[in-house]
């Protein structure tokens, strides 16, 4: 990997928090990367910081409640034209009822609709493990 791109790689953290059978997804605002797209809630890592930690802080900020970090369930990477990501994925539970901090939409979504919705690149994998398989 070249100098230019290991500067570029952004480790990510993002929590899966299903309750009722939907899980917990957030819009991309406008003027952010990947603007429109649907996403687990979660941000980067900064220097220093676990990923735990990371994430407990992103929630907050963004949906302005506590969650409780269980295992990682899932670890991809992708590169995209401007930076690659690599993004850990942790099965969570809500503290409280969270409510969008960053003008960013969110809804609950069955695992069924998980597919109907665009998600980043980075996160189709965990989506089709996600989604129910149709029956053989």
């Amino acid at each position: 990997m070249s100098e230019t791109a290991a500067r570029r790689a952004i480790l990510v953290t993002a929590a899966v928090i299903e309750r009722d059978g939907r899980f917990l997804v957030t819009r991309r605002p406008d003027g952010t990367h990947l603007a429109g797209c649907w996403e687990f809630p979660g941000g980067k890592c900064e220097p220093g910081e676990t990923p735990e930690a990371a994430l407990s802080r992103e929630i907050r900020e963004e949906l302005d409640t506590a969650i409780e970090v269980g295992a990682e369930i899932f670890r991809t990477s992708h590169a995209y034209p401007d930076r690659t990501v690599e993004l850990r994925f942790f099965e969570c539970r809500l503290l409280g009822e969270p409510t969008p901090q960053q003008g960013q939409e969110a809804r609950w979504v069955r695992r069924g609709e998980l597919g109907a919705l665009e998600f980043p690149p980075a996160d189709a994998e965990l989506v089709r493990r996600l989604s129910p398989r149709p029956p053989a």
